[in-house]
């Protein structure tokens, strides 16, 4: 908890800049781009990754606000800070968390076309929208909002922790085009998700009382795998074994390509993560449905009722929370790559896997698409690049991207 504290902390007291993923995409001298298309050109004959150290990447932002305008040292109070980002923020908005850790990589050169790869990575992926109205509610109340419907449908939230089993292969198909495919085999330590949410509470000047409150069509459904077992919080050995094939399996395919137009001016694109991951151990789903009206509680003199127990009681009776296990699959968030690159100055060779000579060109610029399937929209991110060859060895690419977190993000 004090290393959780910690970071908080630390995103919390920074204005920082980082590079985006997308840096990645189409680097051919790193063998981890080909897990963003695993249908690009390797001219090399094998790689080993260096465990936990080759492949790391994280990533923590939100839309519409930041953490710093509720934290941040000034005069206002907690309250009106949070009344201002209340004010800035729709149903739109979220906060996005992702981190990925690569344990394992290798692969190797099957025959002068086809190249194998195959590893084992962890990630954490979560995603939670702004319940606006949830948060207005709790924020202020509801007297200044008499008659509005406040709606539970904004509350949607969906986290993954799982580790990825993963095999694939590129495979050169004509001087143009090269074809690839990765297949996956998921095992979920950890699944939270509540989407497809309905129902309203509001507020109306009463008859019998001040006020009458009105729960409508309530339906809400939140399921959770890897978290309880026997009624206890799993522990931190058995949450590490169930990322290791001892959870809830799925399993997801990748396809990507690369063509040339000509030598210089090339295409490549690539579908990610379409898969799916079925739960059906240690499973706590809780689910409400129903309506309630409520205008206060009369209360009597010299009387011996529990109040109390009494709303209790009809709550549960016209709002009932059922628990159950029963097993559910989860969809992965699919992501699309597609980019257009074209290359030019001074035109070198260098030595191929097989000895022979292969040219390539100094210098090279594109841009490139990128879209992920999230349970609201997609989400997508344009990114224009330049490439630039000093040696055989070394090798550089800055990017520029626009998303939903900025127009200025440099990698």
């Amino acid at each position: 908890m004090r290393i959780i504290v910690l970071i908080v902390s630390f995103l919390i007291g920074l204005n920082s800049f980082s590079q985006n993923k997308q840096v990645l995409y189409d680097f051919a001298g790193l063998p981890q781009t080909l897990l963003l298309n695993p249908g690009l050109e390797i001219d090399y004959k094998f790689h080993i990754g260096v465990p936990l150290l080759s492949g790391f990447s994280s990533e923590i932002g939100s839309t519409g606000f930041s953490l710093s305008e509720i934290f941040a040292v000034n005069n206002n109070t907690i309250t009106e800070k949070i009344s201002t980002v209340l004010n800035k923020i729709d149903a739109n908005d979220y906060l996005k968390v992702n981190t990925q850790i690569e344990v394992f990589s290798a692969g190797f050169r099957f025959d002068k076309k086809t190249y194998v790869s195959f590893g084992f990575y962890q990630e954490l992926d979560a995603i939670g929208y702004a319940p606006v109205d949830a948060l207005t509610l709790i924020n202020e109340g509801n007297t200044s909002y008499l008659n509005k419907s406040f709606s539970i449908s904004e509350m949607i939230f969906k986290l993954d922790v799982l580790g990825v089993i993963h095999a694939g292969i590129s495979r050169k198909v004509s001087d143009k085009l090269t074809l690839g495919g990765r297949f996956k085999v998921y095992s979920s330590a950890l699944n939270l998700e509540t989407t497809n949410n309905q129902g309203t509470f509001t507020t109306r000047l009463g008859n019998n009382n001040i006020y009458t409150h009105h729960l409508d069509n309530i339906n809400y459904n939140a399921r959770t795998s890897g978290l309880i077992s026997n009624n206890e919080y799993i522990s931190a050995s058995t949450f590490i074994e169930n990322s290791l094939l001892g959870g809830n399996l799925g399993a997801g395919i990748d396809l990507g390509f690369t063509y040339h137009v000509t030598p210089q001016l090339q295409f490549s694109g690539s579908l990610l993560d379409l898969g799916f991951v079925h739960h059906t151990k240690d499973i706590k789903n809780n689910l409400i449905e129903g309506s309630y009206t409520f205008e206060g509680i009369e209360f009597e003199f010299d009387s011996n009722r529990n109040y109390w127990q009494e709303l209790d009681a009809a709550l549960k009776e016209q709002l009932p929370i059922v628990d159950n296990q029963d097993s559910y699959t989860s969809w992965r968030p699919a992501k699309v790559n597609a980019a257009m690159k074209y290359s030019f100055g001074e035109k070198r060779s260098k030595y191929c896997y097989d000895n022979t000579l292969k040219d390539f060109y100094t210098n090279a610029f594109g841009v490139q698409l990128y879209s992920v399937f999230r349970p609201l929209r997609q989400q997508f991110a344009f990114t224009s690049f330049y490439e630039k060859s000093f040696s055989n060895i070394l090798q550089a690419k800055i990017t520029h991207t626009i998303d939903d977190y900025s127009y200025y993000n440099i990698g």
